[in-house]
């Protein structure tokens, strides 16, 4: 599934399909908004406004 329609998307799919990603292939966040060719702080906005925040520790969104 592609992230390019991510600010559309509901946040909840939105988390399981970045954190996919970012398991499977993706070793950073950085990697994987510049990967897609999106804007790395909407991705995050988005995700915070439904609770969620990045942890680079395990490189995912909890």
């Amino acid at each position: 599934m592609s992230l390019q329609n991510f600010l559309t998307m509901d946040p909840h799919l939105l988390l399981s399909i970045v954190n996919m990603k970012l398991r499977d292939n993706h070793e950073s966040l950085e990697d994987l908004t510049r990967s897609y060719d999106i804007d790395l702080q909407a991705l995050c906005d988005k995700l915070s406004e439904a609770g969620y925040h990045y942890q680079a520790s395990n490189n995912q969104f909890k």
